[in-house]
């Protein structure tokens, strides 16, 4: 293990660059929270049905936190995070009076993605950004 992995403590997988993957995780988080607190009409049609983008973003980020994490515990944590701040962004779409509303769909759309998400660590898929990382590293 190199000392910046040691640096991030023992819940992060043995990453060459861990810095570099926990930048890109926590970027992907900012662009979830800066595009559901934009007021609609800013937002650049998908394509997707409203809930199932909830779904996939949310999706994304639980993975993302299996690929990093090496504890249960930690996956465990970041998915009860990641589902407070779905929660939370609705509540600050309903109060910032930016022609967006609350809705507990959206957020019964996050936490289901985050069970997505979670779900990816009982496949032989949780360490493909482990192997990535070695793979770019040379080694």
């Amino acid at each position: 293990m190199s000392a910046s992995s040691r640096r991030f403590g023992r819940s992060l997988k043995p990453f060459r660059h861990p810095r570099t993957w926990m930048a890109l995780w926590v970027l992907a988080i900012a662009i979830v929270v800066i595009t559901s607190l934009l007021p609609g009409k800013d937002l650049p049609p998908v394509g997707m049905n409203d809930k199932l983008e909830h779904v996939t973003a949310y999706a994304l980020l639980a993975a993302s936190a299996v690929q990093l994490f090496a504890r249960r515990l930690s996956w465990g944590f970041v998915c009860v995070l990641l589902v407070l701040m779905g929660i939370g962004l609705e509540f600050l779409q309903g109060a910032m009076g930016l022609g967006r509303t609350m809705d507990s769909h959206d957020a019964l759309a996050n936490a289901i993605g985050v069970l997505v998400g979670l779900g990816s660590a009982f496949t032989p898929l949780r360490d493909l950004l482990l192997r990535i990382d070695r793979r770019l590293a040379g080694g």
